[in-house]
């Protein structure tokens, strides 16, 4: 393969070319320093480039393997943290003005794990200003753009993250998970996203959104490329009171097992109302596909989701960020102070109403999981709309963007399930379209596996932007 391919492989494709030595990390790191300067101006995918320290890195890991001293599938491999994943003497901004020249003294701990795996960090990407939005239009260093249409919003608020790995800057991502901050972002790019279970990777050293509701969680080219991040970011965290201690197993072991007798459901009441017509389409034909690999699809009805989470994010983002809305409420970006001002309308009472709500919603869908495997939507209800829109129409109603964006994501953030989205067609216009598919607590194994092999029936996750190849 020529070197000028590289940026074309996956983790499981590069990892091995790395291990036998027939390319290097300083090579590999190179060529997407190089891409990322070619690129970034169309994407605006990176705030922050770490070329000097990304270089020290990759021949610290090519000495590593040269000596045989292999630490595993992401020694050597380049990779990109949504930026606000505190990095140790490299700025940390959440994408706003307030924190523009933040410098962290520790890194977060999923970093130093992935650090500990032998990751080269790149760079830090783009956001919606302290993850408060689902576009990525809203950040004090302006905004992305998606590598599939570059009048187009990536999604957010992980859309840099979303951005760089769909259009080849970077092997793979982190991102974090509010509402959908992960998988949405993933869905409209054309990539792979995972949300963990809830405390699954520690959310040490992330600037929060919603420390009730906030993931961490890895964004790549292909499933297999999630299980091998999510090995190395998981883990229990003294530092970080929501981490589980539950067993941290290799997510790739079962991803072959196929779907055969899996019970996959579907709420068509709540799946298929409110969706682009191209959406319903791409993504019923994904169940098809699952269903002719041997799963069975069966109906149910979904707990109703109402306003809890909303209630539950408003105050706790507010709470956060109170402080700065008291001395620095002009330099908010002016959809997040908005949106950070109704925060202060939510009483104790509608919090903990809203906390209650959340309680039985998981009781709910516990006892759900006792009858199936999975649960399946669409990732997002319409396929990324223009930069310059404020609203779209969606089965003949007019609603703000928000709204079919986030519409089947916000749940599984409620509730602390496992969710992942994948590949699953694209629209008339060329943009993509994502399968969701969610599962009990700490069983990312059979989300992953179910995902895996869609993915290996299908082509979608083949498909490459224009800019891929620029």
């Amino acid at each position: 393969m020529p070197n000028t391919e590289l940026h074309t492989l996956t983790i499981e494709e590069l990892s091995r070319l790395l291990r036998n030595k027939s390319v290097s990390p300083v090579e590999v790191t190179e060529l997407y320093l190089a891409r990322i300067e070619a690129l970034n101006e169309q994407t605006n995918a990176y705030i922050t480039v770490m070329p000097d320290e990304a270089l020290t890195d990759a021949r610290r890991a090519e000495e590593e393997i040269m000596a045989g001293d292999y630490r595993g599938p992401l020694h050597g491999v380049p990779i990109a943290l949504k930026d606000l994943y505190d990095t140790a003497g490299v700025r940390t901004t959440a994408a706003s003005k307030i924190f523009a020249n933040r410098v962290p003294d520790k890194d977060a701990t999923s970093v130093m794990f992935l650090r500990a795996a032998g990751a080269v960090i790149i760079g830090k990407t783009n956001m919606h200003e302290f993850a408060y939005g689902v576009t990525n239009a809203s950040s004090y260093f302006g905004p992305t753009h998606n590598p599939w249409d570059l009048s187009r919003v990536t999604g957010g608020s992980s859309g840099g993250s979303g951005a760089a790995v769909a259009a080849g800057l970077c092997t793979a991502a982190t991102g974090s998970d509010t509402g959908g901050s992960i998988r949405m972002p993933s869905a409209l790019c054309g990539i792979v996203g995972l949300k963990p279970t809830y405390g699954r990777v520690s959310c040490a050293g992330l600037i929060p959104l919603s420390w009730a509701l906030d993931h961490a969680g890895p964004m790549t080219k292909s499933v297999f490329d999630a299980a091998v991040m999510l090995n190395a970011m998981a883990g229990w965290d003294p530092d970080d009171p929501a981490t589980l201690a539950a067993p941290v197993l290799d997510f790739t072991l079962e991803l072959r097992d196929g779907v055969e007798g899996l019970r996959i459901a579907v709420d068509p009441n709540y799946a298929f109302s409110e969706i682009d017509e191209e959406v319903e389409v791409a993504v019923k034909q994904a169940l098809n596909v699952l269903r002719d690999l041997g799963a069975e699809l069966v109906e149910v009805t979904a707990p109703q989701l109402a306003g809890a989470a909303l209630t539950i994010l408003n105050a706790e983002a507010t709470a956060y960020h109170e402080e700065f809305l008291e001395t620095r409420s002009d330099d908010y970006q002016p959809d997040v102070r908005e949106r950070l001002e109704k925060g202060f309308s939510v009483s104790g009472i509608d919090y903990a109403h809203a906390q209650r709500k959340r309680q039985t919603i998981s009781r709910e869908f516990e006892a759900l999981f006792e009858e199936i495997d999975l649960f399946a939507t669409p990732a997002c209800a319409v396929p990324a709309p223009r930069l310059d829109q404020t609203e779209v129409t969606v089965a003949g109603e007019t609603v703000s963007v928000r709204k079919p964006i986030a519409q089947f994501t916000r749940l599984f953030n409620l509730t602390g399930l496992p969710a992942i989205t994948v590949p699953c067609g694209f629209s008339g216009h060329g943009l993509p379209i994502g399968l969701q598919l969610a599962g009990p607590r700490l069983d990312e194994a059979t989300v992953l596996r179910a995902a895996y092999a869609y993915e290996q029936a299908t082509e979608w996750h083949q498909r490459r932007p224009v800019v891929w190849g620029s």
